[in-house]
């Protein structure tokens, strides 16, 4: 069976709303405009849906000058990106990275919809951020994705997953849509759990590494639309699909041929 691009996404500011695209520039460290921003403490500590929900209720919505953000409750702002500004130490997992610092107005407005103390960042130049150097090779660099430049899953794995919550104690909480994973780029076609053995693919005219199964957080059991916690999808990753000792779904890539624009029904070859 052929295996096709059903779905590209980018996520602008890490962990906050997401948006569909049919099509997307791959660069070196993702997909163009793929977690370029980030919310922070007043620290420079990274915020994320795991520890404040709320943020997957953060629209991001791109324009020419930026981004505009929108939120329940609050009028939207726009964000420009923050050329020459003063840049800040940013601190993403364990790693510590310079970004530009987004202004007052943008710290506000996230600090005014969140109740506590926010600021936004934009990571001007991604080159600063590699990639583990035990799974990626040297050079290959992220922005503020979690850990790998792209996330890949398919709807055959999401069919299988969703049966196996289907017939676990927790029925009621199935099916669980695709965009509780936040992926960048979902496959259609292939056999659930084919991901997991791919090394290598291409899709469209561009190629990837696959480098490691994405291990799985809580962020996969809040509801993207009112930010409440359930227990699926990861009460069944965590019974079904450990890897390393992690519940995973999905694997990472890192791009072979950045520059390459991939599309919404382009055909998909497992290299490897």
């Amino acid at each position: 069976m052929t295996l096709v691009v059903s779905r590209l996404a980018r996520y602008p500011v890490k962990s906050c709303r997401g948006a569909t695209v049919t099509e997307a520039r791959v660069e070196p460290w993702g997909l163009a405009g793929d977690r370029r921003w980030m919310v922070t403490e007043p620290d420079g500590t990274f915020v994320t849906a795991r520890a404040l929900p709320r943020l997957l209720l953060v629209r991001p919505e791109p324009d020419a000058d930026g981004l505009v953000l929108h939120g329940p409750g609050v009028a939207p702002l726009p964000v420009p990106v923050p050329e020459g500004g003063p840049l800040v130490d940013v601190v993403v997992w364990r790693d510590r990275v310079k970004a530009t610092y987004a202004g007052d107005a943008a710290a506000a407005w996230l600090t005014e919809l969140l109740g506590r103390p926010l600021q936004l960042v934009h990571l001007d130049d991604p080159r600063r951020r590699p990639v583990d150097p035990d799974f990626g090779a040297a050079g290959d660099t992220v922005s503020f994705a979690d850990g790998f430049p792209l996330l890949l899953t398919t709807d055959g794995s999401l069919a299988a997953l969703n049966e196996l919550i289907a017939a676990g104690p927790n029925a009621g909480e199935a099916p669980v849509p695709m965009i509780r994973f936040r992926p960048g780029v979902v496959v259609a076609g292939s056999a659930p759990w084919a991901e997991d053995g791919w090394t290598a693919l291409r899709i469209g005219g561009a190629r990837f590494r696959a480098v490691k199964p994405s291990g799985r957080c809580v962020v996969t059991t809040l509801d993207p639309d009112t930010a409440e916690k359930g227990r699926e999808p990861l009460a069944t990753l965590a019974r079904h699909r450990r890897i390393g000792g992690k519940a995973v779904f999905g694997t990472n890539l890192v791009p072979d041929t950045p520059g390459v624009v991939i599309r919404v029904g382009d055909e998909v070859e497992p290299l490897g």
